[in-house]
């Protein structure tokens, strides 16, 4: 390689990091809630009982989850959309009010293992009792009141991003001092590595591992991030259009859900017959989607296996070196493991599992709270305040945590998270099918393209503020419909999916436990 290539090789390098700099964010704020302090539990059973074995269960739960978080990419960039707006406007009302409160008992489902956890983390590290450690957890929302605002501007999205990217790399530096704080035996990292290979027949073929391998599917993909996760990538797209100046706008009525495509010049207000004013909706340019889809799919590609597959890895790995075969280990609920990982590792080794759950707790209930109001918003478009819908879906969470530990004390907190994993395991399969029939119809997934020079003039508006760039357009449409293999792979997904949370609901049933 002459001087000059290995010059343009290293600006070319360079550009393309620089893009991929651009793009982080978003993929660590979902990977957020591949980590919450529900899968802590989970993690810490398997690791216990089956040490390294299921660690294949892990990494195979999280390309589930690539999966499907990769659909809510496409959904987002290529509709403008989340997929809560999209059942809003594509499903029968019925069948929408339905997928929303389940949507909603996700969300609250979800919301009690980070308050739980957040509140057992407040009483370790500061002896705070576990009832006021659960009101302290309402501060999250009022850091999401002055960081985030889901129409804000793109500032305000990557200062909100940044601050919950420091609670995740917090939460990994916690895992990371515990892993050396471990006393590993010599041959120790082969035993690992084969883990996270499907060598092991136990893993299939005992009830148990079984069982405790649908818990861990159930407690790493959640529902609420698929709303999430549709959400997020749009601000990067409009900075697109925006900077290129080329906005395109859907256009509805206030009075109805209606919407009605319009070509990519139209980019003012316009007045129906009867008066009313159509509310303008952003949607994104063929040319930004082109420029922001594939370094979306890297950057969440990325964030949730360094930082969701690392986490839930770490928890099963500690648990897996110090506490595989102690006694009542697999039963522990999670102040229970705080104490064992004192007494068999050491002090600081709690401590930093208490720090780390407190870290976890926080980034996930504000991540949480964020998506109860894209979900309120999009499936029933909520005429109140976006403060008094946080508060609203922090408080749901909070009451019944109050109510079990007012009646049953700490004893009820493991029922809770139980309870909460059986809530997410029988949703899961409802939110995630609309994800998978509207990525796979056309209908749906088409963008309109309009370029320069054209003899079709048809799409031009007289009046437009572009229409000084050119007299003519060119007018293509790009389908990013799910291909064959995309389609068949999700669908699969999506049945095993259903079909080990089935599993895992039916063994809950039968008086099991995580």
């Amino acid at each position: 390689m002459s001087l000059k290539q290995a010059k343009e090789f290293v600006a070319s390098a360079t550009k393309v990091l620089k893009k991929y700099y651009s793009f982080i964010g978003p993929g660590l704020v979902v990977s957020v809630s591949y980590m919450d302090p529900g899968n802590y539990q989970t993690s810490v059973s398997s690791g216990s009982m089956y040490q390294y074995k299921l660690c294949f269960i892990i990494f195979m739960a999280n390309i589930s989850a690539i999966i499907l978080q990769a659909l809510c990419v496409k959904l987002g960039s290529v509709t403008g959309l989340d997929l809560a707006e999209m059942c809003r406007l594509h499903l029968d009302p019925k069948l929408n009010l339905f997928m929303y409160i389940c949507a909603e008992l996700a969300i609250i489902a979800t919301d009690l293992a980070e308050v739980v956890g957040t509140a057992i983390a407040l009483e370790i590290i500061f002896g705070i009792p576990m009832l006021i450690g659960v009101f302290i957890t309402v501060l999250d929302v009022l850091i999401i009141l002055m960081a985030y605002r889901k129409d804000g501007t793109m500032k305000q999205t990557r200062f909100f991003e940044s601050f919950v990217s420091i609670l995740v790399l917090a939460t990994c530096v916690c895992f990371i001092m515990e892993l050396f704080k471990c006393n590993f035996e010599p041959g120790t990292g082969w035993e690992i590595f084969k883990g996270f290979l499907p060598v092991h027949r136990e893993v299939f073929t005992e009830s148990t591992a079984l069982f405790l391998s649908c818990g861990i599917v159930g407690s790493t993909v959640m529902p609420h991030s698929l709303y999430l996760g549709s959400a997020l990538v749009q601000p990067r797209l409009k900075e697109y259009d925006e900077k290129h100046d080329k906005e395109i706008v859907q256009e509805g009525d206030s009075d109805s859900d209606a919407i009605v495509d319009f070509p990519p010049q139209t980019s003012r207000l316009r007045r129906i017959s009867d008066g009313s004013i159509l509310i303008r909706k952003y949607k994104p340019s063929f040319s930004a989607i082109k420029y922001c889809l594939t370094f979306s799919y890297i950057e969440l590609v990325i964030s949730l296996f360094t930082v969701a597959v690392f986490v839930n890895s770490a928890i099963l790995i500690v648990a897996g070196s110090s506490l595989y075969g102690k006694p009542d280990a697999e039963d522990a609920d999670l102040l229970s493991i705080y104490k064992m990982l004192s007494y068999y590792i050491s002090p600081t080794a709690g401590f930093v599992f208490a720090l780390s759950m407190l870290f976890a707790g926080q980034s996930a209930g504000i991540v949480c709270t964020m998506a109860g109001q894209i979900i309120s918003e999009g499936f029933i478009h909520w005429n109140i305040k976006p403060w008094k819908r946080r508060i609203f879906t922090r408080v749901l969470a909070i009451v019944p945590v109050v109510i079990v530990i007012s009646i049953m004390g700490r004893e009820g907190v493991s029922k809770v998270m139980n309870s909460s994993q059986v809530v997410l395991s029988f949703i899961l399969p409802i939110v995630s099918a609309p994800l998978i029939y509207f990525t796979s119809k056309k209908e749906f997934m088409t963008v309109h393209d309009v370029s320069p020079n054209s003899s079709e003039t048809s799409l031009l508006l007289e009046n437009d503020h572009h229409s000084n760039r050119s007299g003519q357009y060119v007018h293509k449409q790009i389908s990013f419909e799910n291909g064959t293999f995309l389609r068949t792979v999700s669908i699969l997904t999506w049945l095993v999916i259903t079909s080990l949370n089935i599993y895992l609901l039916v063994q809950f049933a039968h008086g099991a436990s995580i």
